[in-house]
């Protein structure tokens, strides 16, 4: 029995140089251009590693530190822990 795949068609816009990549590859290759982004993009999305879970740390850690003027670790400072937890 044969089923056919069903393609949709997009457009996108490549710089010159990787338009021209694509060009080179695809000949070398004798495929088309359209074959060559196919294998790509499936390559890249079901190759990639699943994604981890990210924290809220992970997310700000970049800004960890930026504010000056303040201890540099409030927890280690009685002073700052008076009444905590009460």
């Amino acid at each position: 029995m044969y089923y056919a795949i069903v393609m949709q068609t997009i457009s996108m816009r490549l710089p010159d140089d990787l338009l021209e990549e694509l060009g080179r590859e695809a000949k070398a290759r004798r495929v088309t251009k359209s074959s060559v982004v196919r294998e790509s993009l499936e390559k890249a999305l079901r190759t990639r590693s699943p994604a981890s879970p990210v924290s809220c740390y992970d997310l700000a850690r970049d800004l960890a530190g930026m504010v000056k003027g303040l201890p540099k670790d409030l927890a280690c400072d009685p002073k700052y822990m008076e009444g905590f937890g009460q």
